[in-house]
């Protein structure tokens, strides 16, 4: 049996190995606080999943529509205009079951041999992933160059030339948890004025999860890229609902038609009941994030304010999302033995930097979406390890 080359060039999340490390351990006996998964201990929100129980108990068990139901698309549009006063059309919205999906099908979309298509390292690792899949030519922004890990546009648009295809950008950023701010985006946009031919990928998945009272620049406030323009966002982070597989994008009315057929060709539709929760979501009361943000803004300065005082460590203040990521370079270890040690011996279960691209070496991801009950015990075992 002989597969295609091109699944053979897939990656995978580390975070997923870890996962499994973790959970043997943990059958065997071993406690241990993980640090790892990117999602946060806190539930979906009641009024979501009341609305989804009603959708099923009101007979809401059918298809609809590849690109999402209309209430759906029309409540993204909604939470859009309240949110960042810009106009997207319900049509240029597509219902996705994850963000996974935009990102899949937008790569696809302009990624073949011949192409090129630049993207943040470290970055999540499907952006990769699926570049070698298509067999596109990975361009990758070294964002450990920077203070703070904060793009760099004169470095982006240095990069750009007549292959280059798509540009995938994350703001705030999976690892790093750094937030690039309006004068700084305003000027890659406006740089990116000067390259047509290049479509962009935002992934604004962590838009709402945003410290110190700022607010996201996003994409959706440069009207002037729109007919290149794909946004990525959902539900998973903002409302607490990862298991529920929900995102959204925002399209090029161009491009349409395209997604529409890819949306048939892999999955037919999102799950019906689950779309209405995700109105529920965005038109329903904001208590819950609210809460969390006021929760991780505690969380994120215990696990800094504790890395920074274990020896050997560095840390910047993450911005956004809800992860830390340490330069573990000063203690004599790179990431991958940082983590392995972390795991095994502190009983605490972190990402190497490495599992987001080659330049972050001396890296270790943190998630501090977890208790502060968990955080403390956890600084402390690696206190201990180091000692």
């Amino acid at each position: 049996m002989k597969i295609a080359k091109n699944v053979e060039r897939l990656g995978t999340e580390a975070v997923y190995s870890i996962f499994a490390k973790t959970k043997k351990l943990t059958q065997q006996g071993k406690k241990i606080i993980d640090l790892s998964l990117g999602q946060s201990n806190f539930k979906s929100p009641k009024h979501v999943v009341d609305a989804t129980i009603k959708a099923l108990k009101d007979g809401h068990h059918g298809y609809t529509l590849p690109n999402g139901t209309i209430e759906c698309r029309e409540a993204v549009s909604r939470k859009i205009k309240s949110l960042y006063k810009a106009n997207i059309e319900p049509e240029r919205i597509i219902i996705m079951p994850g963000g996974k999906p935009t990102m899949h099908y937008a790569i696809s979309f302009f990624g073949e041999p011949g192409a090129e298509i630049i993207y943040p390292d470290p970055g999540f690792p499907i952006y990769e992933s699926m570049i070698h899949y298509t067999g596109a030519k990975a361009v990758s922004f070294n964002l450990v160059e920077n203070k703070d890990f904060l793009i760099n546009p004169d470095k982006i648009l240095s990069l750009i030339n007549e292959k280059t295809r798509l540009l995938i950008l994350n703001n705030p950023n999976n690892p790093t948890g750094s937030f690039t701010g309006k004068d700084i985006i305003d000027k890659l946009a406006d740089g990116l004025k000067k390259f047509p031919q290049v479509a962009i990928l935002c992934d604004e998945i962590y838009d709402r999860l945003i410290f110190d009272k700022k607010e996201i620049p996003t994409f959706l406030n440069y009207p002037d890229l729109y007919d290149r323009l794909i946004i990525l966002n959902g539900w998973s982070k903002t409302y607490a609902m990862t298991g529920w597989r929900l995102g959204w994008g925002v399209w090029p009315e161009k491009l349409i038609e395209h997604v529409f057929k890819f949306c048939v060709n892999n999955h037919s539709c999102v799950n019906t009941a689950a779309q209405y929760g995700a109105i529920a979501a965005l038109d329903g009361p904001e208590n819950e994030l609210n809460n969390m943000i006021k929760e991780f803004t505690i969380r994120r300065k215990l696990l800094v304010d504790g890395l920074r005082n274990l020896k050997g460590i560095e840390c910047s203040m993450p911005g956004g999302s809800f992860f830390a990521f340490p330069n573990i370079k000063g203690t004599g270890m790179n990431g991958e033995e940082f983590t392995n040690r972390c795991l095994q011996e502190a009983g605490v279960a972190v990402i190497p930097g490495t599992a987001f691209g080659k330049f972050a070496t001396n890296y270790v991801r943190f998630n501090f979406a977890t208790s502060q009950k968990n955080i403390s015990n956890a600084l402390e075992k690696i206190h201990n390890m180091l000692s």
